[in-house]
């Protein structure tokens, strides 16, 4: 009778891609890319109009719904910012 072998898994190439920043020395992590977009600077009374000014258009498409006020103005407050940490124009 013939007996089974079973193949050598030791000599198996390795199934695992080498990648390129496996050759950095250990240690020293990779720094993530920055995208070079300033920061929009605006003054506090600037930045509270254009937030009152969001909460406003938020509760018009609403129909002016009562209640909602505290949620129109965080939502607001919270795109506002958003939009003047990566320097951008909100979409019209």
């Amino acid at each position: 009778m013939a007996s089974r072998r079973t193949p050598d898994l030791s000599k198996a190439p390795d199934p695992t891609p080498a990648r390129a920043s496996a050759a950095q020395p250990p240690g020293r992590a990779r720094k993530p890319p920055t995208l070079g977009l300033p920061r929009v600077q605006v003054s506090a009374d600037e930045r509270r109009r254009l937030i009152a000014e969001n909460a406003y258009l938020r509760a018009e498409r609403r129909g002016f719904a009562p209640g909602h006020e505290t949620e129109d103005w965080l939502a607001a407050e919270a795109e506002v910012d958003a939009l003047l940490r990566v320097g951008g124009n909100s979409p019209q």
